[in-house]
Formats: C-alpha cells, structure tokens, sequence
C-alpha cells in the first residue's frame, strides 16, 4: 500500500488536526500521519494529499448518550419566608402543580431512562412544567443530577464539569455579544481555547457557509433578524465541533413565518453535521417533523418514546394522544361491548365494528367489556347521509375556512369535536353550513383509539 493511501485511509478516523500546509512527512511503515521513528519518511504534494487533509478536518465522532434512572429533585426551601396578606386582603394562595412532592423536595424529573443512539435527533416535548428543559440541563451539566446516571460515550459524567463534556448548547434567548461582529461571536469559544487564528478563520467561515450567513459576518447583532441571530447562535455552537448538540426551544422567540424558515434550516443542518442532537420544544409540530425519535414528557415522567408516526398512530395513553397531532384528537364517551362475533363499540346510540386486527389485541389482552374513551382524529371523520351506516347525528358551532380545508366544530352527543374537510369534496351547499346547521358525521373502525377510563392506557 502506497504512503498516498495510508494517509487517505487515517484521515476519516484521525482526531488530530492537520497543519495547513499541502506538505506533510508520512511514515510509510507504520503509516501514521506524523513524522515517524521507525520507517522512511516522505514528502508528498499531490492533490489527494489535499482531499485527505479536506476530510480529516471533520472528524468522525461517536456519541452515544444514556440517561440512567436519572432524577432532580429541588429540595425544600427552610429560609424562604411567605409573604403576608395586607390588611384586609384575603390569603394568595399557592399555584399547585402536579410534580410529586417529597420529604427531600419537589421531584421534577422522575426516572428518566433514555438511550440515544450516535448521531440520532431526539426531541423532549411536553408542556410547560413537564421536566424537559431540566433533563437538558442536567445533561449539559447545568443543573445536578440528584440521582442516576448520564453516561456519554460509556463514561458517566455526573460530576464532569460542563467545558468537559465536550457539548454545545443553543439557548431559547440567542445570548449573543452586542459590541462583537458576527464573527468574533462565533470565534470567541475558540479564542478563549487558544485555537490557531487559521483554524478559527477556517472553522467560522465553514459554520458561517453552512447557515448561509457569511455576507453577515462583518455586522452587529442589532443589524440582524430574529432568524438570523438564531444561525449566528447554532453558528457559534457548530464551530465547537461537539460531541452532542443541545437545544433548549431555539426557535420560540420567532414569529410563525421565522418559525417554520428555521426548521426547515435546522433540518437541513442535521444533514450536513454529523453529531448527535438533543432538542427541546413545546411545539408538537416541531418535534414531529425534526425528531427520528420523539420523548413525550408530562409531570416530570416519560410517557412515551417512539417515532413521530409511532405516537401519531399508536398514542400510549389520553394525554399523548391529545397532545400529538394538530387539532387535536377528539373524544367520546363509549361502551366496548362483546358478543359471539367479538367485540364493538357503542358511541351515542351507533354500534361501530372495529377491525380484525384489532379484535385480535383485545382477544390476546382478553379485554373485559367496560365504559371507554373513544378517540378519532379531526381528519378521520367524513359527513355523510343520515341513512348511511354508523351515522351520527351533530349540531355546526362554528366554520374556519383554512383555504384548502374547513375546520368544522360540531357538537356530538353533548361533546364538542372538531372536523377537517377538505373543499373539494365539498358541494356548495356544505360549504356554506353555519352555526345550528344539522349534519350527519361518520368515521371507519380502522381509525378508532380506546383507552381506559381507569388509568387512561390505550387498550390496543
């Protein structure tokens, strides 16, 4: 094998960095791209050498990161005093939350298990107070892990100081310095590192082609979008070249337009960078088009993992199933019922058949018949006559003509739902149906969600 491909053969692999200039002494025997004591040495110019150095300027990197039976628990506060009610002024009485409350203090991550494969992008989602932004933190190493364990790449971290962990984080606010250019931003990490000014220069105006943002690079933060802060703030986070890229909501400060720009640039990036992400987010639409796997978070527990079309189609219980998909899942009181042919569902007078598969999980579960919870999708429920089977008669509340869709709110039954209708399908006289009109609504047993009333589980 030939000095030329020994070097190209290190340079996908070789964590170093290359000087930036085109000749280098290779040792041939043990083919190391330094100058070695134990073979020949050789100078070498080709434009492959060049290639080779090109490449290895982006080192592979694995990172792996697990999250054992990790929990935060903030303790009680003894010296915190209680304001008083002025005279004549009743009590204020304290916001209640729904995080366990213990001797040792309010728990707001519980028992989080988690294991992100390298190079994976996983979202935590959840509402506000469910324990997302605490579980980034406590990976990036901001807040203390008060039990479990974080392990990044086999070694557990717990107690490796956050400028250690080899990570990079992307703040909600962009932090960004005022007095600095756009370029000093995002080199300031690696000035402060003593990295060589060529590296610097070499690292920031790669970060800066990547986010489109290099004709930017001489100005003021002041002199930039919203939109274009947020690259200068990924800009500076890439230039790091970390192991695992965190996120903390980066686009919620946005406006809508901004909003849906950026997650088309942040997927796009993720093409275009190899490492591992960690994003958080109270937007379900985010996170169901940014994440390979989704972690769906409420009180400060999991309450499902999977991917984005997994907790679409099989939401694991009441609370996942409301929360993914836009609008959300309708619900209805229901009856699952059994007979000699298998089981079926009552809904406000209409038996509806379920499907053999699912006929075959609630066998296998050997389900008893109970008072349920039915859950149908906006876009699953289609108008129909009042003599087609399954009918079930609805009262119109309100019309949104969204272009290509109405959204249609109905009351079923004493419960209120929502239907997408696409326009198309519609006739003109359906289009124009307003408040008190009389319709008939129906959906197929293909598309319908049980869950208990006990625990709220989904009994498929």
């Amino acid at each position: 094998m030939g000095p030329n491909h020994e070097l190209l053969r290190h340079s996908t692999k070789w964590r170093g960095r290359l000087t930036r200039k085109d000749e280098f002494r290779v040792g041939v025997r043990c083919g190391s791209v330094e100058t070695c004591r134990n073979g020949r040495a050789v100078s070498l110019r080709s434009s492959e050498v060049r290639v080779a150095v090109a490449l290895s300027l982006t080192p592979e990197r694995m990172a792996t990161v697990s999250l054992k039976n990790v929990m935060k628990i903030y303790p009680h506060s003894s010296d915190q005093k209680k304001k008083k009610p002025k005279k004549g002024e009743a009590p204020v009485q304290e916001k209640k939350v729904n995080l366990q409350v213990t001797e040792r203090g309010v728990v707001a991550v519980q028992q989080f298990n988690l294991d992100i494969k390298d190079q994976e992008f996983i979202v935590l989602v959840g509402p506000s107070g469910c324990g997302k932004s605490t579980t980034l933190r406590m990976v990036a190493g901001l807040e203390e892990i008060s039990e479990g364990q974080l392990i990044i790449d086999g070694k557990v971290v717990n107690d490796v100081a956050p400028k250690d962990r080899d990570i990079a984080m992307v703040f909600q606010s962009y932090a960004l310095y005022p007095h600095m250019t756009v370029y000093e931003n995002m080199a300031f990490s690696l000035k402060l590192k003593k990295v060589p000014k060529d590296e610097i220069d070499r690292k920031v105006r790669e970060a800066a082609e990547i986010l489109d943002i290099t004709q930017y690079l001489d100005r003021k933060p002041k002199a930039l979008s919203g939109g274009q802060r947020q690259r200068v703030a990924i800009g500076r986070a890439i230039v790091r070249e970390p192991k695992v890229f965190l996120m903390d909501e980066p686009l919620s400060n946005l406006d809508a337009k901004l909003r849906n720009q950026m997650r088309a640039e942040i997927i796009k990036l993720r093409q275009k960078i190899n490492t591992t992400f960690i994003y958080v987010t109270h937007d379900q639409t985010e996170a169901m088009t940014l994440g390979d796997r989704i972690v769906i978070m409420k009180d400060g527990f999991i309450q499902q993992i999977g991917t984005p079309q997994e907790v679409f189609d099989h939401p694991a219980n009441l609370f996942v199933a409301g929360f993914i998909g836009m609008p959300q899942m309708n619900f209805f009181d229901a009856k699952l019922e059994k007979d000699g042919s298998g089981y079926y569902v009552t809904v406000a007078g209409a038996r509806m058949e379920l499907p053999a598969d699912k006929q075959e999980i609630l066998k296998a579960k050997n389900t008893a018949p109970q008072g349920i919870t039915l859950g149908i999708r906006p876009d699953h429920i289609t108008m129909c006559d009042a003599s087609a089977p399954h009918a079930l008669a609805a009262t119109v509340d309100v019309t949104e003509l969204m272009g290509a869709t109405i959204h249609m709110h109905v009351n079923v039954a004493g419960k209120d739902a929502i239907i997408i209708l696409p326009t198309i399908d519609l006739t003109g006289e359906q289009k124009e149906l307003g408040y008190g009109a009389k319709i008939h609504i129906t959906f197929g047993g293909n598309v319908m969600h049980l869950f208990s009333k006990a625990d709220e589980k989904s009994l498929l």
